[in-house]
């Protein structure tokens, strides 16, 4: 028996209607919610990416501002910018775009960003805050896993979770909102030993590796919940997931690759920016 789509971009489409009502009220008493995005350089899935975030913002009223450098403009330049977009009235949430070209210190540029405007939480002030559990801004990518795990009704407390993959953006705070939530979570990466027997274990298993067919059928606990949140290039040149073939027919729940986590992460950085809004604005906070 084949297991359950969790349908992204069905997800992402109602939340979108959601926010974009938010949107209109803030809007009807003089608030324009806006999210400046910074690109450097011209590497083309950061153009595709910023692109993607532009036409998003526009479906549901969200201004949106782009600020592009020359890929030599220099740290100085980029740093003086990120001043500059943290002083603005006008602005309300701060994005720059990732990876920047070499040279470039992306800790410094991510420590720079206001707190208040960082809409990727990325700021240690925001990391901090998600580890007490007590925050205003989920990365975008484990805050879209979340909503997918509610809007299926999947039960996270009392449960076996286990996260593959340790990254600052998806993996650590991954495993730290299924702790929130009461799951008993075990983190995995490239140490790990007795990945498969770890694997197996997992009502909820999330997979944030970036290789494709990392994990296995006979990986997967039957019925359970898998995510897969990497997107891989296959040889063919099709999009394809962390999941093997054979993962949909033991999972109870599985996320496709694509139109599983990707429509949600995007979906997030709306709703982070419609939060700074009202948060620098005085409208009330989520």
């Amino acid at each position: 028996m084949s297991a359950v789509i969790i349908d992204g971009k069905a997800t992402a489409k109602r939340l979108r209607k959601e926010i974009k009502s938010e949107v209109a009220e803030l809007r009807a008493g003089g608030i324009t919610p806006t999210l400046a995005v910074v690109i450097v350089g011209d590497d083309p899935a950061s153009r595709v990416y910023v692109t993607n975030k532009e036409k998003d913002c526009e479906k549901c009223g969200i201004a949106s501002l782009e600020f592009a450098l020359d890929a030599d403009a220099g740290q100085s330049k980029l740093e003086t910018l990120v001043g500059e977009l943290n002083a603005r009235d006008d602005v309300h949430g701060v994005l720059v775009q990732l990876p920047l070209p070499k040279g470039y210190d992306e800790r410094r540029i991510l420590d720079l960003i206001d707190p208040r405007k960082d809409v990727d939480a990325f700021h240690p002030l925001n990391v901090g805050r998600i580890v007490r559990g007590d925050y205003a801004f989920l990365p975008c990518t484990p805050a879209g896993v979340m909503a997918l795990i509610d809007e299926y009704g999947i039960e996270v407390e009392g449960r076996e979770c286990v996260v593959v993959g340790r990254s600052n953006i998806v993996g650590k705070p991954m495993s730290l909102l299924l702790l929130h939530r009461n799951g008993t979570v075990t983190t995995c990466h490239s140490r790990t030993k007795n990945l498969a027997e770890v694997c197996r274990r997992a009502d909820i298993l999330v997979s944030a590796v970036g290789k494709i067919g990392v994990i296995t059928p006979d990986m997967v606990k039957p019925g359970a919940c898998v995510i897969d949140v990497a997107i891989n290039t296959a040889p063919d040149g099709s999009l394809v997931g962390d999941c093997a073939d054979g993962v949909s027919e033991v999972a109870g729940f599985i996320t496709p690759v694509p139109g599983g986590v990707g429509p949600m992460t995007r979906v997030m950085l709306l709703r982070n920016t419609l939060t700074a809004a009202r948060l620098l604005c005085g409208a009330g906070g989520e």
